[in-house]
């Protein structure tokens, strides 16, 4: 039988009513996360040589994990944890919109994920918890255990950990946290690649002192590092992408990374038996980045975006004087395109009329997955409403969620462009974008011996957790157990 709560400080409501039955022993469980790690370097016959990966698809199951919509960091490792699509969390992106104002955009930290995740439900259960760096983690909660903020920290003055006595812990025994590399859209390379390694290493360091000194039921790390290494030498290593240079000196970076960070992870697996379930999951790909389409600046073109500005000068669309009586239409960038309608009624100035707003939406998907190329031929657009997206849409939502070129192009919200085509980044350089699919690993103790898992879900990480660890599972999760 699973566990029922125990009373204490981590009871905030009424006990989990309703859950799935029990598929298997109750296990402790190790879930390394590796922000944007991309099947095609873990898979296949494109795998780098990483012998602990390896071990673990081979004596457990693997498979694409199907990334959330939009595949990018926050909301994806919120809707990993919690088993609750960005509809119901609420929480479309890093930034969103806290009102219909046409600036109130807000960061969505921990605050903006109001649903318990997997370590919530477990520590209510009395399983003891480490949380280390996982996204919109900041600022840190109370758990049954140990938390360490994410990236999302200001830096080490704040605090970052729970308890607080954790922090001079950390400073201790690893020398400090080394929250992020932030300024990772750099042209200096050899920089970024010293400080991601130290970034990983620092990581691991980490993960082992607590592995190895608190007592653990459920232990989840996440190493940012991969993203950035992606974002930063994707140009390097691909000899499929536009920019790509054969024989530059950054050609084997991203392989020399993987290999270094497999190692990391098989020094973790030895510190754990056949009493301990083990996953590795990223939250979304990678691909290259062909180009940007400048959103607003197409918006602009075709009408539905007025600005009072001149239009020959490059400006973010945020410090754009928006003549908001003649705008129906004003969107953000991203790796993903957010489209919002002015909506009278809803936005203060709005002038889209209620009835109107479908069939402009309608009108407005059309035209954008209609746009062609810089070669004239479709560039391959999808344009969605939250609604067809979601069981239920929370918060504010985009009125439009795009993908252009099938997200081989980024959204570029600056204005002031000749064309709506760019072959620059409005943020620094980078040269790779988000995929829809992931990575998923488990090696359960089961005896699967390999097995191929087709059609896993982003959503089915959470429910399976705490299956494995023996605790209810709430009905209102979207997942299934693996």
């Amino acid at each position: 039988m699973a566990r029922r709560p125990v009373p204490g400080a981590f009871l905030r409501s009424r006990p989990i009513e309703g859950a799935f039955l029990r598929s298997r022993p109750t296990q402790r469980v190790l879930v390394i996360g590796l922000d944007c790690a991309t099947p095609q370097f873990v898979f296949g016959p494109q795998r780098f040589d990483l012998p602990n990966l390896q071990g673990l698809v081979e004596n457990g199951c693997w498979g694409l994990l199907r990334s959330c919509d939009p595949p990018i960091t926050a909301p994806a490792w919120a809707v990993m944890m919690s088993g609750r699509d960005p509809g119901a969390l609420g929480c479309y992106g890093f930034r969103n919109r806290k009102d219909h104002s046409y600036d109130g955009m807000v960061t969505a930290n921990s605050a903006a994920i109001r649903v318990r995740r997997a370590w919530d439900i477990a520590s209510r259960y009395g399983k003891k918890v480490v949380v280390l760096g996982v996204p919109q983690t900041y600022p840190v909660t109370p758990v049954n255990g140990w938390m360490v903020a994410d990236f999302l920290a200001p830096d080490t003055n704040a605090d970052y950990t729970y308890p607080k006595a954790l922090k001079a812990e950390i400073e201790a025994s690893v020398g400090g946290y080394i929250i992020d590399v932030k300024d990772f859209r750099t042209e200096k390379k050899d920089w970024l690649l010293e400080q991601l390694h130290a970034l990983m290493h620092n990581r691991f360091d980490l993960a082992r002192h607590l592995m190895t000194t608190k007592p653990w039921d459920f232990f989840m790390m996440v190493e940012m590092g991969v993203d950035r290494l992606h974002h930063g030498f994707w140009k390097f290593c691909d000899p499929m992408h536009p920019k790509y240079e054969p024989g530059n000196p950054y050609e084997n970076a991203i392989r020399d990374y993987y290999i270094a960070m497999d190692r990391r992870i098989g020094e973790l697996l030895a510190l754990v038996g056949p009493e301990t379930a083990v996953m590795v999951v990223s939250d979304h790909g990678a691909k290259a980045m062909l180009g940007g389409v400048c959103i607003n600046q197409w918006l602009i073109n075709e009408g539905y975006l007025r600005v009072a500005d001149p239009l020959g000068i490059r400006k973010r669309i945020e410090d754009c004087s928006i003549d908001w009586s003649q705008t129906r239409a004003w969107a953000s960038g991203g790796y993903y395109g957010r489209v919002f309608l002015n909506v009278a009624g809803r936005e203060p100035q709005g002038i889209v009329r209620p009835d109107e707003y479908e069939a402009l939406r309608k009108e407005m998907m059309e035209r954008i997955e209609a746009m062609p190329g810089p070669g004239g031929k479709p560039l391959g657009n999808k344009a969605v409403r939250p609604e067809d997206l979601y069981k239920t849409v929370n918060g504010i939502a985009p009125d439009l969620i795009v993908y252009f070129g099938d997200l081989s192009w980024r959204s570029v919200g600056a204005v002031g462009f000749d064309s709506i085509y760019t072959f620059e980044n409005d943020t620094g350089p980078d040269d790779a974008n988000h995929d829809f699919h992931g990575i998923f690993i488990m090696d359960d103790r089961s005896g699967r011996g390999g097995e191929e898992v087709k059609g896993l879900q982003i959503l089915d990480v959470a429910p399976t957790v705490l299956d494995l660890l023996g605790v209810d599972v709430p009905e209102d999760m979207q997942g299934k157990i693996i």
